[in-house]
């Protein structure tokens, strides 16, 4: 169906409904709270609802190019949280249509700051527009620009990052099937007393043979995951890592309690890394003492694997450097309930007082990390530091950390050997072990996992294998399986995955 560019007519009164209230305004009533904060007297009714949370949700503006906006609405529309916030939307103006709002879409898009909530009722094509209150509220604090226009790039880059060739991908052997060592699994906790902090970590390694024993020593293996994550979240990719031969330490950071009110404390943001050297630390003491884990530790040469925050402190060690003025500025009068999870988590760490915290660990020679927490964390150039090579996860149906902001721009930072795995439709947990208690359906979007998500968690166990074998005398033989043509091979129709080494310009400079 052929949608119309710009509506006929446009809207001049919004009638609102309160329960048995309903009230009409004129939009531009409604467009003078948005802008001064004050309410005019039609609007007094709705006092209690109209905070100033929701007059800053109503000037957000998204950036939509004008002549992407039909395109837009598509790429949204087919999505699982454009699905949902359709669903909102035919809830909250019950008379909306897919047509009008295309229409609204059109006409909002050519205004010269972007499209908000307001200019968006003002381009609807009818000339009064019915509103539920309660339900517009309630989709109001949904309306998070971030991770809209992280939705957008989905379908542009399944096409862009797509390789093509006359040959099977066939290689000589399959590095998503365990290896043939038998894994033993060895739980410590170490004690920092210094930090009044308690770390539990999971040592996975293989069962000596005569075969791993001359290829000792192997890179050894440090996983940190996400906020509130425990150390089984990657517990599927550590028994494959080790059953190739590889020592691997999952640990377990302290948890610390956050909410919309309450950001993340700016301690976290330094003790995670410290944590990760902490750890290297007593893993080298452990490595010198008798027993089962002696040689096995070899602290020196160290890959780091890190999901959402933990994907943060993998890049801190790595040598990213904080810019803490950067952050400061993008984080002044944040409001959590127009944001993506990680764009205000980000912010707890502005009220650190060292303008130059160094958290780089030298023993960290390479970092993979998954659906990182980015955002403004490093500035524009922070990633810049990083001179060792380091493979990025990004999932575009993310609503923790929307794509674009999290992982996209920020991997263009990065200048030494880099790697981005792209997976088409998935979703913050994906990635994760299906069993974890970490794996919980948000309210907003429902997370892909289970077997939907299996051909992601394959992909990884081999990327993973091949990217930490890069430091070892097998690089050669791995090398295959950090290619676009690999990561397709394991694509599905509902799951595409893709990696590349660089990003089209067309998705690095999307506002």
């Amino acid at each position: 169906m052929q949608l119309a560019a710009t509506p006929v007519i446009a809207a001049e009164k919004v009638t609102l409904k309160l329960g048995g209230f309903e009230s009409a305004i004129a939009i531009s009533q409604l467009e003078q709270f948005a802008k001064t904060g004050t309410l005019p007297p039609q609007l007094q009714l709705y006092s209690a609802f109209l905070t100033p949370q929701v007059r800053k949700v109503l000037n957000n503006r998204l950036q939509i190019d004008p002549k992407r906006a039909d395109g837009y609405i598509k790429e949204l529309s087919s999505s699982p949280y454009g699905k949902q916030l359709l669903k909102y939307l035919g809830v909250a103006i019950p008379e909306l249509t897919l047509p009008q709002l295309q229409a609204a879409v059109s006409l909002a898009a050519q205004q010269a700051n972007g499209v908000s909530v307001v200019n968006l009722i003002k381009a609807y094509p009818q000339e009064n527009i019915v509103i539920d209150a309660t339900a517009a509220i309630a989709l109001a604090v949904k309306f998070n620009p971030s991770y809209l226009q992280s939705q957008a790039v989905g379908s542009s880059l399944a096409d862009k990052l797509a390789v093509t060739s006359s040959t099977e991908f066939k290689p000589s052997f399959d590095p998503t099937i365990l290896g043939k060592a038998k894994v033993i699994e060895q739980t410590v906790v170490f004690q920092d007393r210094k930090r009044d902090r308690n770390l539990p970590v999971d040592i996975y390694y293989p069962q000596q043979n005569s075969l791993l024993s001359a290829l000792r020593p192997t890179p050894l293996v440090v996983i940190s995951p996400g906020l509130r994550a425990d150390r089984k979240f990657f517990s599927y990719l550590a028994r494959h890592l080790a059953s190739h031969g590889l020592t691997v330490a999952a640990l377990e950071h302290p948890d610390r309690t956050v909410s919309p009110n309450s950001l993340l404390p700016a301690t976290e943001f330094v003790n995670r890394p410290k944590d990760i050297s902490f750890l290297l630390d007593q893993l080298s003491k452990l490595n010198q003492q008798p027993g089962a884990l002696h040689g096995k530790l070899y602290t020196e040469k160290v890959s780091i694997i890190g999901h959402s925050l933990g994907g943060y402190t993998a890049l801190a060690v790595a040598g990213g450097e904080l810019n803490l003025q950067q952050l400061r500025q993008a984080c002044k009068g944040v409001n959590p309930l127009a944001q993506a999870p990680a764009d205000w988590l980000q912010c707890g760490a502005a009220t650190l007082i060292d303008s130059k915290v160094e958290l780089q660990d030298k023993r960290i020679k390479n970092a993979i990390a998954l659906n990182p927490v980015v955002g403004q964390l490093f500035g524009e150039n922070g990633l810049s530091k990083i001179n060792i090579p380091v493979l990025v996860l990004a999932s575009t149906d993310d609503a923790i950390t929307p794509v674009l902001n999290h992982q996209l721009r920020p991997f263009t930072q990065l200048g030494a050997q880099k790697y981005l795995v792209t997976a088409i439709g998935g979703t913050h947990l994906s990635v994760g072990n299906p069993n974890s208690q970490a794996l919980t359906d948000t309210g907003v979007i429902k997370e892909r996992r289970g077997a939907e998500a299996q051909p992601l968690r394959q992909l990884i166990s081999g990327v993973s294998l091949a990217f930490i074998n890069q430091l070892t005398p097998n690089a050669q033989i791995y090398q295959t399986f950090l290619t676009p043509a690999y990561a397709q091979s394991l694509s599905t129709p509902n799951l595409p995955l893709r990696l590349s080494t660089e990003l089209p310009p067309s998705v690095i400079t999307q506002p």
